[in-house]
């Protein structure tokens, strides 16, 4: 464990935000409200899929805050969708940057004929930037570290 030391309450408010922000991402996405996911993103942001977390070539990647429209519309082929978050470790934070690694337990539902549910353990490797005074995402890399897909009776 890590011996910690006081922070200043503008740090703390920061670190609050930061986790915030991580939370609104995943909200959004559940709720595909992509316009809302969307504004968490600074213009020019970058954000790249690893599908295979292994691979160091990306699976998709995108360099703005408008061609994330998209990437998030990949959501509506799911009933439902459940991400759940696990811990965040800031790594850096100064200066009105900063970056962390979140893990996330993403649940896709699937109906129709054949119901099933596809589960995806990732990590989300993020860079962030404050802008008049809120924290948005600079870069945000999606990691896959395994899938299951189960058939639902």
């Amino acid at each position: 464990m890590a011996k910690h030391a006081c922070i200043s309450p503008e740090e703390a408010a920061d670190r609050l935000a930061i986790r915030e922000l991580i939370e609104a991402y995943a909200h959004c996405a559940d709720r595909r409200d992509a316009v809302r996911q969307m504004a968490l993103f600074i213009p020019d942001s970058h954000f790249v899929v690893y599908m295979n977390a292994r691979d160091p070539m990306p699976s998709q990647e995108v360099h703005s805050r408008e061609e994330l429209a998209e990437v998030f519309a990949d959501l509506n082929r799911y009933a439902a969708t459940m991400h759940l978050l696990g811990q965040t470790t800031i790594l850096t934070l100064a200066n009105d940057r900063g970056t962390a690694e979140t893990y996330c337990m993403a649940h896709h539902y699937i109906s129709g004929k054949i119901r099933s549910l596809m589960i995806a353990a990732l990590r989300y490797a993020d860079t962030f930037v404050k802008m008049d005074g809120a924290w948005l995402f600079a870069e945000r890399k999606l990691y896959v570290d395994w899938l299951e897909l189960r058939e639902l009776p």
